[in-house]
């Protein structure tokens, strides 16, 4: 198992999401399996050519996204995503029906408003 990441600095995408987005994605698909250890930060900079703090910058996102952990000394590691991110949807998703009825939105316009967002992020 390896963890293949490449910066595209002409992208106009932060290299810092670009990391997150590559490694979150490759932990969902299984291609990085869980508990698969990450180099450290310091090390993936060098190795990326990138600013310690653009990596750290990227880790603190997945481990707020719980895509990976920290484990002290031990080092960093990939969680069980999967359960996290099914986790902070169903939370986001909850918030978002509060919302709605707080608005006075019937159910069906909810759905409706809900449908058009996902409409504009997926495409």
């Amino acid at each position: 198992m390896t963890l293949k990441l490449r910066i595209d600095h002409q992208s106009g995408t932060a290299p810092y999401e670009q990391l997150r987005a590559q490694i979150s994605g490759q932990a969902r698909s299984g291609a990085l399996p869980v508990g698969y250890k990450l180099p450290t930060v310091r090390g993936l900079a060098e190795e990326l050519g990138l600013a310690a703090n653009t990596v750290a910058k990227a880790y603190r996102a997945l481990e707020t996204d719980g895509v990976i952990e920290t484990r002290g000394r031990r080092g960093t590691f990939v969680a069980a995503a999967d359960d996290a991110a099914a986790r902070r949807a169903a939370e986001a998703a909850r918030t978002f029906a509060d919302e709605a009825r707080r608005l006075g939105l019937d159910r069906a316009a909810a759905a409706a408003a809900a449908d058009q967002a996902l409409r504009a992020v997926y495409g």
